[in-house]
């Protein structure tokens, strides 16, 4: 069944990534993505501007930062109401391939599930070994946690059904969202499954990922959300 990629909304969060983003609308609209909706999530820089006065994107813009998780859900509102079918999640730093779309989104219909994840560690990624290490941790916490077994619990690119999207419902307005969308998925008893993708890691991209005493601070979080429950 040949794909209709005018039911696909790309969904992005933006803080702080000028450099990037341009880029990765062009990537995106190279491969057919043209309902892209963007999410300024408060930033220092000139990205609104950029994607307002440059693209056919739709922009819209937080005055504070909130966190990605707020801006995801943000974008994720927009799209619904603007009628879309598929909900992408992408990263606006360019690490992510949009060559990795069509196959997920193939997969999601296909196999008629609710949500398909990516994963780096089902194919070869050059992955840094300290970033390794963390993103290692992460799947052994999320499976204490969450009671659901993944190969890689933080990676933001996510293909859904608009059901699944209204579902969701992100409430952790910032990095813990990846985590919470787990616990749904699990709670919501959503059908879900992961494909290989693509993580380009280079120095910029490096340098906007999670740091250890971050992860730290948001385990905590999370298990002090857990404890209240």
């Amino acid at each position: 069944m040949e794909l209709n990629k005018s039911q696909v909304y790309i969904t992005i969060p933006l803080y702080n990534d000028s450099k990037m983003i341009l880029k990765v609308i062009k990537s995106l609209n190279d491969k057919g993505y043209n309902n892209i909706v963007v999410v300024d999530d408060g930033s220092t820089d000139n990205g609104y501007e950029l994607v307002k006065n440059n693209t056919n994107a739709i922009v819209a813009k937080h005055i504070i930062n909130r966190g990605q998780g707020a801006a995801l859900q943000t974008a994720m509102e927009i799209a619904i109401d603007r009628g879309a079918k598929y909900i992408v999640h992408f990263d606006s730093d360019g690490q992510h391939d949009s060559k990795d779309i069509d196959h997920m989104l193939n997969t999601l219909i296909e196999g008629n599930y609710d949500i398909v994840l990516g994963s780096r560690f089902l194919k070869k990624n050059n992955i840094p070994l300290k970033k390794r290490i963390l993103l290692k941790g992460g799947i052994l916490f999320t499976y204490l946690f969450s009671h659901i077994w993944l190969t890689d619990v933080h990676n933001g690119i996510r293909v859904m059904t608009i059901e699944t999207a209204k579902k969701l419902n992100i409430q952790h307005d910032r990095f813990e969202h990846a985590s919470e969308i787990l616990d749904k998925i699990k709670i919501l008893n959503l059908k879900y499954t992961e494909v290989p993708v693509t993580i380009k890691y280079t120095k910029y991209s490096m340098s906007k990922g999670q740091s250890i005493s971050n992860s730290i601070n948001i385990a905590y979080k999370l298990i002090s959300s857990k404890i209240r429950e």
